[in-house]
């Protein structure tokens, strides 16, 4: 599709338990989408705002479809986004009539699919990785026992689901401060990267209470692929069975550790919000032509 920089783009507002994502379809209009003009579309005030800003790109032979993922607040890529995976399966499905859909992720390839009764979609988000430099951290600790104390939070279990996330169990998450501790942990030296930080309030062997302070947009209403870790680590301690029943602030995600493949299975609902346009204002202009 030929696009100049006065024609404006089309893009889908959706998420997943609140955790929102503006969604861009770059396999009909493939102007360039720089960090600036992401983190302005990512703006809530003067933008449209989300959290993860999400591009389909033309799939492969393996994939439907290739998946970007974009941090709302200033543009950087991320490595994995759960919720919007969903979503992104969920309008493959649609578009393509197909069971099953698989996704290329930086991450690796992801499947998704639907259960027809209830309309709830799962996606297959890989094997949890474990060793401190898959993760990463700085330095050599056993992941599921890190020594780290910031704050009122101390012994987490470190998990990368593509992304890295630092696990919390605490005996009550509303206690916590997480607008205070958050960031704290997030740009610990431990974590070169940052990391995705959450913490878990167990209520029993297959529920338990999750916040979530994410990587480079704050705290958000869910966080599927920190669900996933805190799926992950709670089975490593001992504390939950495979199944567990994963509360946020938006709602409830269903996570599954396998044991047979060591994958992580996350199901939920997902949702649109609307459709709109962006205005060019918002995105670049094109570069001059060479003379």
């Amino acid at each position: 599709m030929s696009t100049t920089s006065t024609t404006p783009l089309r893009f889908l507002k959706m998420h997943g338990l609140g955790n929102d994502f503006v969604i861009v379809d770059r396999r009909t209009d493939a102007r360039p989408l720089p960090a600036a003009a992401i983190a302005a579309v990512g703006n809530r005030r003067t933008g449209v705002g989300c959290d993860q800003f999400i591009t389909i790109e033309p799939g492969d032979a393996e994939a439907d479809a290739v998946m970007g993922i974009y941090n709302g607040d200033d543009g950087s890529p991320s490595g994995a986004c759960g919720n919007a995976t969903r979503c992104v399966a969920h309008l493959l499905m649609q578009e393509t009539g197909k069971a099953e859909v698989t996704i290329r992720t930086v991450s690796g390839l992801l499947r998704g699919w639907r259960d027809v009764a209830t309309g709830l979609v799962t996606v297959d988000m890989g094997p949890a990785r474990l060793d401190w430099q898959e993760i990463p951290l700085a330095e050599p600790r056993d992941t599921l026992h890190a020594d780290l104390s910031v704050g009122p939070l101390h012994d987490p279990v470190c998990v990368s689901m593509g992304n890295p996330h630092a696990v919390f169990f605490v005996d009550d998450v509303a206690a916590v401060d997480l607008p205070a501790v958050g960031p704290q942990v997030e740009r610990h030296p431990l974590f070169p990267a940052r990391t995705n930080v959450e913490i878990v309030q167990v209520l029993d062997r297959g529920r338990v209470r999750m916040r979530v302070w994410e990587r480079a947009a704050g705290i958000t209403m869910a966080c599927g692929s920190g669900a996933c870790a805190v799926g992950v680590a709670a089975v490593r301690r001992g504390l939950t069975d495979r199944r567990v029943a994963v509360a946020l602030d938006g709602g409830t995600l269903t996570i599954e550790w396998r044991e047979a493949d060591g994958h992580v299975l996350m199901t939920g609902p997902v949702a649109t919000a609307f459709a709109g346009t962006l205005d060019p204002s918002l995105l670049p202009a094109p570069a001059p032509a060479l003379t």
